[in-house]
């Protein structure tokens, strides 16, 4: 197996991801702002890794396995990071809609592949909006504190709203391609 570039960067956010951790927990006055950043960090090397893939050509099988795998790690253990510091009924719930989706949809794209109809279910326009909106409302529940006057953690719980509603919808039109083939099933 040869690595790519883009796998490469795959694996950079899959390591970053107990880097994270760690910081997020360390006890120092700037440990927001770094989490913040590493995870910044990983979503834009999540952009870099499929702008290099397309633009220079460089798609792997293993790339293309490893890279949502990479996403749903780092979402799922930063929204863990902020449902622990933040315990909030609506933070809990709206963190396990995204994470309960994103299980579901994993799955669904494994059943699929089993049918031989794996691709009825790709990423489409609607599934990069959401992890935009995602990454942006995660970044702020990470960084949590007021920022220039504006209240960062209160815009970050309102966009993580949106993701969730973002999640479902996209959720519901994956379900909606692969009807035909689970009524077959």
């Amino acid at each position: 197996m040869t690595l790519t570039i883009p796998t490469l960067l795959t694996l950079f956010r899959i390591v970053l991801i107990p880097v994270l951790v760690l910081v997020f927990y360390w006890n120092h006055p700037w440990s927001n702002v770094i989490a913040t950043a590493v995870f910044v960090l990983g979503a834009l090397t999540d952009w870099l890794d499929g702008w290099v893939a397309r633009r220079y050509d460089m798609y792997s099988a293993f790339g293309a396995f490893l890279d949502p795998v990479a996403d749903k790690l780092a979402v799922t253990i930063a929204l863990f990071l902020v449902v622990q510091w933040h315990h909030t009924v609506p933070i809990a719930l709206l963190g396990a809609v995204i994470v309960g989706r994103e299980i579901t949809i994993s799955a669904l794209r494994e059943w699929m592949a089993q049918m031989g109809a794996h691709g009825l279910v790709k990423v489409a326009g609607l599934g990069k909006i959401k992890t935009i909106v995602q990454m942006v409302a995660i970044s702020c529940l990470i960084f949590r504190e007021p920022l220039l006057g504006l209240p960062i953690f209160w815009i970050g719980e309102w966009l993580l709203g949106m993701a969730a509603a973002l999640t479902l919808w996209s959720g519901f039109d994956y379900m909606r391609a692969a009807w035909p083939t689970m009524r077959k099933g």
